[in-house]
């Protein structure tokens, strides 16, 4: 048993791309983790496929080291907005963070939200100027602008007085004093640690409590649940109570709570982190952070405590609202069942509880349709990654756009989800940024002038006007500018916003796509597939250049004659498709469309694949709006 002394939880929290993961590389390295001879991969973190594919962190991970005698906890977090749920946890479990800061960036919009989490919490930050070796660091820069975040957010002056480290995870070194110490080793940022990080409270020797703060699920065992030992010792096979609690009203966090049921459990398994790896464990205490396994059910915030003394319950954790929704659906497509296994909406529904087990920033709602179910999710990438994921595992369906989750205030007013969203821009580029987010009714709140030739830019704007906006905005920017956002809470409904101003080019026929039939579409659209690609009546083909649907034949074949040889062909210039990745095609297609996964392929298509069905619900669609009006009307009066 580890005197409670000498551990050290502690969290390293950032925006995302600031260096998280490649600094806990270096901590393994220098406490020497792994045997020498060991082939250790970079970012040993990022464990998952889709995290080393796209560079992030979608999923907190617990690591502990040890140096001089003290145990070390580091939790990795997630630097991305839509997986800020994991963070708000993820806190509970620690006793300070180590807040990293991009020497030439600054202070980001996850900086200030992860920040605002852990003042909140009364924890008190390390900060830490990361990537101080790349070209035009600002480290004065960045400091200067974290303080004033920290008084902005309204630090108290212990809070404020944080200690400060500067230095390159990538490299790594980390000094106290970046002038006069010599920038070398991971000893000033071990020494840091264990004098400023206060061990953790609780007394071992009191009845077993802690908070579940994360879950997990195995297929063998079943609900697994992990937190901080608050107090107390648990040995492998007692029995403990489980209590569960929630808000007494969900609409607001300030109204109290209460608890909600009782059960009793026994600890069938536990497991405590050394390295990367979880070990089975005999017993825990106060201070570590375990895995644990017993109950049929484990919920975010339960608390587990020896004896029956409801007065033990804790106050419930913060679970993160969804903002985004989108329906998942049964794959009816002529091809369906080619790429990979074509489910059911039974199969598909179980898919998703699996998901909704561990992912408890996820919602599933099933309202009656016959082919699909509404999916809820913190944002793009959040509904994204489980996307990607169940294609990986060879599923095939369907997703519609993704639409904003709106609310009622007191007097019916509809409010919806806004963001901060912060844009750095070559200055050459400002104005047609400007003009596009004014089109999406973005409000303006600050401009700076970052650097010589680059400027900041902030606004406020609805997460609807940011839908489809991402690869715009690459096209506009020549690929040079830098958006962030996240979600700052709800607003005034800002009116209609038109995301796409361009119409789709869809297929009236079932067969090859021949270059015959492209060559003359990609005259007046922008084309999607390929010769020789399989394509079917109500896919789309292409963009058209105008702000209407145009229908196609792009199977034709050019009929042989005396007057046209069958090596006509041979001069034909079809230029290279526009291949969307997955977050590409939800963002661009429009309501009455839908995107089709499959794992080998992401196709786009009507929802109502034929053209004549099609037209009937187009003439039926505006009789049912002038019913719904005249019925609102008639409320009204």
């Amino acid at each position: 048993m580890t005197d409670i002394s000498h551990i050290r939880n502690l969290a390293i929290v950032a925006h995302i791309d600031h260096g998280k993961t490649t600094l806990i590389d270096s901590v393994f390295k220098a406490t020497q983790t792994f045997r020498q001879n060991q082939d250790v991969a970079e970012r040993l973190m990022d464990n998952n496929v889709l995290e080393r594919e796209r560079g992030i962190t979608i999923r907190s991970k617990h690591c502990t080291v040890t140096w001089d005698d003290y145990l070390i906890n580091i939790i990795d977090t997630p630097g991305h907005a839509d997986f800020s749920g994991e963070v708000e946890r993820v806190l509970s479990m620690v006793d300070s963070v180590l807040l990293l800061v991009d020497a030439i960036e600054g202070p980001m919009p996850q900086t200030r939200y992860v920040l605002m989490r852990a003042l909140k919490l009364g924890l008190r930050p390390i900060v830490v100027v990361n990537k101080i070796d790349r070209p035009n660091a600002r480290p004065d820069y960045a400091l200067n602008k974290t303080f004033d975040l920290f008084i902005e957010l309204g630090a108290t002056d212990e809070q404020a007085n944080f200690p400060v480290l500067y230095g390159s995870g990538l490299d790594g070194w980390f000094v106290n004093d970046l002038r006069q110490q010599e920038h070398r080793g991971m000893d000033a940022l071990f020494r840091m640690i264990i004098d400023e990080v206060p061990p953790p409270g609780g007394n071992q020797e009191g009845g077993f409590l802690m908070q579940v703060s994360s879950l997990d699920w195995s297929d063998y065992i079943g609900q697994i649940g992990c937190g901080r030992v608050l107090r107390g010792t648990l040995r492998k096979g007692e029995e403990f109570t489980r209590l569960v609690t929630k808000l007494k009203d969900p609409s607001s966090r300030d109204e109290g709570w209460k608890l909600d049921s009782s059960s009793k459990a026994r600890c069938n398994h536990m497991w405590i982190t050394r390295g990367l790896t979880r070990i089975e464990a005999d017993h825990v205490s106060a201070g570590d952070i375990v895995w644990l396994a017993g109950p049929p059910e484990i919920g975010i915030g339960d608390t587990f405590c020896r004896g029956e003394d409801a007065t033990e319950a804790l106050r419930p954790l913060e679970i993160e609202e969804p903002t985004l929704s989108m329906f998942f659906i049964v794959n009816s497509g002529p091809f369906s069942g080619r790429d990979g296994t074509a489910i059911m909406l039974r199969q598909l529904k179980e898919r998703l509880e699996r998901e909704l087990r561990v992912n408890v920033a996820l919602r599933m709602e099933d309202i009656g349709r016959p082919d699909g179910v509404k999916v809820s999710g913190r944002g793009e990438l959040h509904l994204a990654i489980l996307i990607e994921e169940m294609r990986r595992e060879g599923l095939e369906f369907c997703i519609s756009r993704p639409e904003v989750i709106t609310h009622l205030d007191d007097d019916d007013n509809v409010l919806e989800p806004m963001e901060q969203l912060i844009i750095d821009v070559p200055e050459q580029h400002q104005g047609i940024i400007i003009e596009k987010l004014a089109k999406r009714k973005g409000e303006l709140t600050s401009v700076e002038n970052s650097s010589s030739s680059t400027i900041r830019i902030e606004y406020e704007i609805p997460t609807r006007g940011l839908i489809g906006y991402r690869s715009e905005f690459l096209t506009d920017t020549r690929g040079l500018g830098i958006m962030t956002s996240r979600f700052i809470g709800y607003g005034s409904w800002r009116g209609d916003i038109v995301s796409r101003s361009k119409g789709s080019v869809v297929s009236i026929e079932t067969g090859v796509a021949t270059a015959y039939a492209l060559e003359g579409l990609q005259e007046r659209s922008v084309i999607f597939v390929e010769p020789t690609e399989q394509i079917y009546t109500g896919q789309i083909v292409g963009e058209n250049a105008r702000n209407m649907d145009m229908t196609c034949n792009p199977t034709k074949r050019k009929h042989l004659t005396n007057h046209r040889s069958s090596t006509k062909d041979i001069g034909v210039a079809v230029d290279a498709p526009r291949k969307m990745t997955l977050e590409q095609a939800m963002e661009w297609i429009r309501d009455d469309e839908l995107v089709e996964v499959t794992p080998r392929t992401i196709r786009l298509r009507k929802a109502i694949l034929d053209i004549h069905e099609r037209k009937r619900g187009e003439k039926k669609q505006p009789l049912l709006d002038e019913r719904a009006n005249r019925s609102q009307i008639g409320q009204t009066a």
